[in-house]
C-alpha cells in the first residue's frame, strides 16, 4: 500500500517534506533514472484525463454535432469554453496503440503495441512490457495518487495490469467491449439473428471477459463478467469510482492523476437504462446524452472538492468513429474510419482546461499528437521523462498555457498496425498506402499521394505533381524515425518480461 507524502497545510502553500511515498521508492527501485526527477516545491496540480472510446470528431456540439446527432452536449461544450479546444489533435489508428502512446510517450511501433491483439500465449503475452515507464509511474514517483477506471487494453495478464504499471487502483476490463456481445449471440428472442447454442459462443471454449478490481500490491479480483447488461452500466460504475477517488484524495490533500477511460461510444453503443429513451432519438443520442452527463459528474466532483483552480482537466478520444453497422459514428468534415490513416481516424476532439493558466475560449489548428501528453503531463507533475530510451512526445505545456501560438510539433508518422501508411507535416499529408475504411484492403501506392488539408478536407485530390517539394520535410520525418528504430530496435509483440534492450 502507498504511504502518503507528509505535508503541512499552510494558508496558501503546502511545504512538501522529503519523505517519499513507498510507491515512489518501488518505482525508483525498478527504474533508477527516476531518482533524477525533481520534487516540485509548490502545490502540485491535480490531473484528470477523460478518454472517451471511439468518439468521432463530429459528435459533440462544440465540434458541430450535439443536436445534429440527436442530443445536446452542454457540459462538454461549456468545458471547451473554459479552456482550449484543438482542431488538429491526433491519435493512433487503433485502440491499443493510442493507449500505449498515451502511457509511454512512444510511438507504439517501438513498444510492440501497434495493433489490437487477442489474449497471447503464456510465453507471448500481449500488452506493454514492464520495462516501459508509464506516465502513472512518473507521477507516482512524484507523490501522486494514481487511478484508472475503464478499459486498459495494454495487457490481459496479472503482471501487465495497470496496478503493475504505476496505478494505485483500477476497475475495468483488460480488453474490448465487443466481447460483451458474446453471451448474447445465442439468444433467440431478440431482433438479432441467433447463431445458435450448438455453434455459438461457449464459455467452456472461450472464457467471457472479466471485469476486475485491483489495487497496487494485491492480485486483481474478478468482480463480474462482461455482458450486455454490465456494458450498459459500465459508464456509471467508472464515473462513480472516479468521483470517489477525486473526493478522497482532495480531502486528504494528496495530488492525484485520475485516468477516466470512459466506455462510450464503443460498440455495442448502448445507454444505461437510466438514459434509454431519454432523448427520443435512439440509442446513439441517448449515449451522447449520458456521456455529457457523466462528464458533468466528474467536473462537479472537482468543483465540490474545492480543487477546480488546481486541476488540469483533459477531455479527448482514443480513436475516430466506429465503422461497424449499426453503430457508425460521425467524423464531421473528415473522411474515413478508424483503423486507417485517414483524417477521420487520426483527428479526435480535444479540450484542455486549467483555470487561470490555459486561456479560455482558445481554438487552435496546430498539430498535437497523443504522445505529447506524456511529456507534457510529466512536466506538469514535476517529473522528467526517461533518458535511456527514445521518447517521441514533445512538451506542449507552453503552447497550452498560451505562452506561444505554435505547437512544438510540426508533423508525425501515421502507422496502421506495423505499416507506415502516411505522414503529416503542417497542413500537408503524404499517403503511402490508401485505405478509406477499416474493412477495405490497404493498397500500396506506386507514388505517394499528397493532400493539402486546408483545401481538401475529404482527401480527394492528389496534388503531388504541383507540390512535390513537400515530400522532403515528410521524408525527413521518415528517415529520422528509421534511424531511431535502427539505433533502438523496437520491442516485438509478444515479448515476455523481463525485457532487456539489446546492447
Amino acid at each position: 500500500m502507498n504511504l502518503p507524502i507528509r505535508r503541512r497545510a499552510g494558508v496558501l502553500f503546502f511545504l512538501i517534506c522529503s519523505t517519499i511515498s513507498l510507491s515512489a521508492q518501488e518505482n525508483r527501485g525498478r527504474f533508477p533514472e527516476l531518482d533524477k526527477t525533481p520534487i516540485a516545491a509548490k502545490t502540485k496540480p491535480n490531473i484528470v484525463l477523460m478518454l472517451t472510446d471511439n468518439l468521432g470528431y463530429g459528435e459533440l456540439g462544440v465540434y458541430g454535432g450535439g443536436i445534429l446527432r440527436g442530443a445536446p452536449t452542454p457540459r462538454i461544450d461549456k468545458l471547451a469554453s473554459e479552456g482550449m479546444r484543438l482542431l488538429n489533435f491526433n491519435v493512433e489508428a487503433q485502440c491499443t496503440p493510442t493507449r500505449s502512446a498515451l502511457m509511454t510517450g512512444r510511438f507504439p511501433i517501438r513498444s510492440g503495441t501497434y495493433e489490437v491483439r487477442g489474449v497471447g500465449a503464456p510465453d507471448k503475452p500481449e500488452g506493454l512490457t514492464q520495462w516501459e515507464i508509464t506516465i502513472a509511474e512518473l507521477l507516482s514517483a512524484q507523490g501522486y495518487a494514481t487511478g484508472i477506471w475503464g478499459k486498459w487494453h495494454l495487457g490481459s495478464t496479472e503482471e501487465r495490469f495497470p496496478t503493475h504499471q504505476g496505478f494505485d487502483e483500477w476497475y475495468g476490463i483488460p480488453r474490448s467491449y465487443t466481447e460483451s456481445m458474446w453471451p448474447s449471440s445465442n439468444e433467440t428472442n431478440s431482433l438479432w439473428p441467433s447463431v445458435g447454442a450448438k455453434q455459438g459462443w461457449n464459455a467452456n471454449v472461450v472464457s467471457p471477459e472479466p471485469i476486475f478490481e485491483a489495487r497496487k500490491g494485491e492480485k486483481a479480483r474478478q468482480v463480474a463478467k462482461l455482458d450486455v447488461a454490465h456494458r450498459r452500466t459500465m459508464e456509471a460504475e467508472i464515473t462513480n469510482r472516479a468521483v470517489d477517488f477525486i473526493k478522497r484524495n482532495a480531502t486528504a490533500g494528496k495530488p492525484f492523476f485520475a485516468y477516466v477511460a470512459f466506455s462510450l461510444v464503443h460498440m455495442p453503443t448502448l445507454p444505461n437504462p437510466e438514459f434509454a429513451g431519454k432523448t427520443g432519438n435512439g440509442d446513439w443520442a441517448d449515449c451522447l446524452a449520458e456521456m455529457d452527463h457523466r462528464t458533468g459528474q466528474i467536473l462537479d466532483a472537482i468543483k465540490q472538492a474545492g480543487i477546480e483552480d488546481n486541476a488540469l482537466v483533459i477531455f479527448t478520444s482514443d480513436n475516430g468513429p466506429e465503422a461497424t453497422h449499426p453503430w457508425e459514428g460521425d467524423s464531421g468534415p473528415w473522411r474515413g474510419t478508424y483503423f486507417t490513416a485517414m483524417e477521420a481516424s487520426l483527428r479526435t476532439p480535444f479540450i484542455i482546461r486549467w483555470p487561470g493558466k490555459v486561456p479560455a475560449s482558445k481554438v487552435s489548428n496546430e498539430i498535437v499528437h497523443v504522445v505529447d501528453l506524456y511529456t507534457t503531463l510529466a512536466h506538469v507533475g514535476g517529473s522528467e521523462v526517461p533518458k535511456d530510451r527514445p521518447i517521441d512526445g514533445v512538451d506542449q505545456l507552453d503552447f497550452f498555457l498560451g505562452k506561444q501560438e505554435n505547437s512544438n510539433r510540426e508533423g508525425f508518422p501515421a502507422y496502421v498496425s506495423d505499416r507506415l501508411s502516411a505522414v503529416k507535416w503542417r497542413n500537408w499529408k503524404m499517403h503511402l498506402f490508401w485505405q478509406e475504411n477499416m474493412y477495405d484492403p490497404p493498397q500500396k501506392l506506386p507514388l505517394p499521394k499528397i493532400i493539402n488539408l486546408l483545401t481538401d478536407l475529404k482527401e480527394q485530390r492528389d496534388v503531388n505533381m504541383a507540390n512535390s517539394w513537400v515530400r522532403q520535410p515528410m521524408e525527413k520525418i521518415i528517415r529520422e524515425l528509421e534511424a531511431s528504430l535502427q539505433k533502438y530496435p523496437p520491442i516485438k509483440p509478444g515479448t515476455p518480461d523481463p525485457y532487456v534492450p539489446p546492447k
